[in-house]
């Protein structure tokens, strides 16, 4: 019975139980659910990432946070803007331009806002259509060898790359750029010409500022005529109503605690004494100074050979990188600010952003002290633009130095002649022009919102890291000089750097904040590939880091090209730097050729582009029959120019060529890097 029943109920279980039990129905639907939510959440990522190639986001944020803050769109609408002025900008002079073109949209009944390229979500460019009578402008410069500002770099690309339609767009562009240098503007231009392309309308046509010249001058005649432009664009008239209105507010700090108070550092708080990796312009690294020496051997003059010290930074540097240093202004100047001004420089306070919703809160890192902010964060050293001079007016108590300072601040011919021999030929800066001027008491927090920012100096590094890994080398000579008005003025960061002087007991090592820009001046991939160096006084510097490299090569055992030196100073016995090193180089055969011209060792003058021109066949017989690479080291007005002019006129008799034949051969020269430059004005 048992078994029947036993036999029965197994009957019953085989008959009645379904092919998947309960528990395999809810394993099976878990797994579903995952691959679903996997799969669609993925898709959407992809798809997300297909419709919006370009979105530069602030790290610190959450992505609906992110979100919101890129979309300058979205902060036009809800605050009734009808203006954004965006800037690409490498030492704050193109941000300070959209400030103030930004700032007198109210005079237009265009209230307007101030936008880093580098935060926003510049495809929203499209959606500018839908803001009645809107307008973007762009005050871009450009650096380098026709290169984009760090911050304007992904905006760049994005024009490069995308088809975005434009249509609806308008605008218009303020180039800053520089003469001297080949590539003059030629970032503004592209942006003018390739938004028209993809269908925005421009409002009025491109302004190009030189930095050469008066770049002040030329911001001042183009904004002028913009703003006649506007008005006939939209059909609107000037309010007539004057714009200085202050940007910040004072926010008194004193009860804010010690450490919650910026000391110097440029982003993070305590970012000095809590060194975080990778270091960059917004983070730099805190390097001692390694060695600091003097290589003049005499005259009147300075030059230094200054190591710094990144071992255990991480800090990677390239033959050709620069390095940017972090100065800071004299106690001097500082002090005598404050004595100008009646002013406490220790007293703590903030600047904060009447406008809600800039991502900009504070001109420069707040709270700090006066002292704080005039020594580490300001430039007052540099001569002030006309809108500084239109702003201290109201501080004037003295009618004569009210009428000379808004003489200065208009744009007639008599104030910019006023403006030119008082400011420019006279080199004035702030704190001269409050000698000067003695009735002129601006309040101190009003004189910080309008100075600007102090920035980083950029040199070449004058080492290898295949032979010097732990320690960056550069050679900088020191500014000092008198000015008409019989005062001396001194380079901000060279005097600096002058004091720092390491010792050999155990105290502390002087320290200075720097970090690594990436360059473009590169030696060739092939160690064999002949150069030719034309480096002048401390246009030296990266070329003592290719011979160190290729010299490090040879001991390696590998073929090493042609290396052919041009260097030039003023006397033999006085200035002619690494003068040792130079001809141990020749000595072991790493410098195949050094071509010397000491200036001032004879009656007539010579330059090393006398030296050049005297050896066109060396020169054609490298860059013309073994397609070598030629470099250029040191000033951008004349001898950089010049070079330039013999290597044209080099190619066209030695390679016989025209003229315009020989041009387009330097032309690809350069497209393919076989001719580089690194100059300065």
């Amino acid at each position: 019975m048992e078994n029947s029943e036993g036999v029965k109920i197994e009957s019953t279980v085989v008959t009645e139980e379904p092919l998947i039990s309960a528990l395999d129905i809810a394993l099976f639907v878990v797994i579903i659910t995952v691959a679903y939510f996997w799969y669609f959440k993925r898709d959407k990522q992809s798809s997300s990432s297909e419709k919006k190639p370009y979105t530069i986001q602030p790290s610190s944020l959450s992505s609906i946070e992110q979100t919101s803050n890129s979309s300058f769109i979205k902060k036009l609408k809800s605050t009734g803007r009808s203006l954004v002025v965006f800037y690409g900008s490498q030492t704050g002079t193109a941000e300070e331009f959209a400030g103030r073109i930004a700032k007198e949209g109210a005079r237009y009944k265009m209230k307007g806002m101030v936008a880093d390229p580098e935060e926003c979500d510049m495809a929203d460019l499209v959606e500018m259509k839908e803001i009645q009578k809107s307008l973007a402008i762009f005050c871009i410069a450009t650096y380098g060898e026709g290169d984009p500002t760090d911050n304007a770099m992904d905006f760049y690309e994005w024009l490069q790359n995308g088809d975005a339609d434009l249509e609806g767009l308008n605008y218009a562009v303020f180039g800053l750029g520089n003469k001297t240098y080949e590539h003059y503007n030629e970032i503004a231009i592209y942006i003018d010409q390739r938004l028209e392309e993809l269908g925005a309308t421009r409002v009025h046509e491109i302004g190009l500022g030189d930095d050469d010249a008066n770049i002040e001058d030329d911001f001042v005649s183009w904004k002028e005529k913009l703003w006649e432009s506007v008005c006939s664009h939209y059909g609107i008239e000037e309010t007539g109503e004057e714009s200085n209105i202050r940007q910040y507010k004072l926010v008194d700090c004193s009860e804010v605690l010690p450490e919650r108070i910026f000391s110097g550092e440029i982003s993070r708080l305590k970012s000095y004494e809590n060194q975080r990796f990778p270091f960059d312009v917004k983070n730099p690294y805190l390097s001692k100074i390694a060695v600091n020496r003097e290589l003049h051997k005499s005259g009147n003059r300075s030059c230094m050979h200054i190591e710094f010290d990144i071992d255990g930074s991480k800090m990677r540097y390239d033959t050709g990188d620069h390095v940017a240093v972090y100065p800071k202004n004299s106690s001097e100047l500082v002090d005598k600010i404050g004595e100008l001004l009646n002013a406490d420089l220790d007293a703590v306070f903030s600047l904060l952003n009447t406008d809600e919703e800039s991502s900009k809160k504070h001109p420069f890192p707040c709270p700090c002290t006066y002292r704080t902010a005039l020594t580490y964060y300001l430039d007052i050293t540099s001569n002030p633009r006309t809108h500084i001079m239109k702003e201290l007016i109201e501080y004037a108590s003295d009618p004569k130095d009210q009428e000379k300072l808004k003489l200065m601040a208009s744009s007639t011919p008599e104030g910019k002649k006023e403006f030119h021999e008082w400011i420019l030929r006279d080199n004035r800066n702030i704190v001269h022009i409050l000698e000067d001027l003695p009735s002129v008491k601006p309040d101190l927090d009003h004189l910080c919102e309008l100075l600007p920012r102090l920035q980083c100096r950029y040199y070449s590094i004058s080492s290898s890291p295949k032979v010097y890994p732990k320690s960056i080398h550069i050679t900088a000579v020191l500014v000092n000089y008198t000015t008409p008005t019989n005062r001396v003025n001194k380079g901000v960061a060279t005097n600096l750097l002058a004091q720092l002087i390491p010792t050999n007991d155990e105290l502390p090592q002087p320290t200075i904040p720097i970090y690594i820009r990436r360059s473009q001046f590169r030696l060739p991939p092939k160690s064999q590939t002949p150069i030719i160096m034309i480096g002048p006084g401390t246009g030296l510097a990266p070329f003592r880091g290719f011979i160190q490299e290729r010299d490090y090569a040879r001991k390696e055992g590998r073929e090493i090209g042609e290396m052919v030196l041009y260097f030039g100073c003023r006397k033999k016995d006085e200035d002619f730097i690494y003068e040792n090193e130079l001809q141990e180089y020749v000595a072991n055969g790493t410098l195949t050729k050094l071509h010397l011209a000491f200036s001032r060792d004879q009656p007539e003058k010579k330059y090393v582009t006398h030296l050049l021109e005297q050896n066109a066949d060396e020169l054609w017989n490298i860059i013309g029959e073994k397609s070598g690479h030629l470099y250029v080291c040191g000033d951008a007005r004349s001898m950089a120019k010049d070079v330039h002019s013999i290597t044209v006129k080099v190619v066209m008799e030695k390679g016989q060529m025209t003229n315009s034949q020989a041009l387009n051969y330097v032309k690809k020269m350069e497209q393919q890097k076989r001719y580089s430059a690194d100059v300065w004005s």
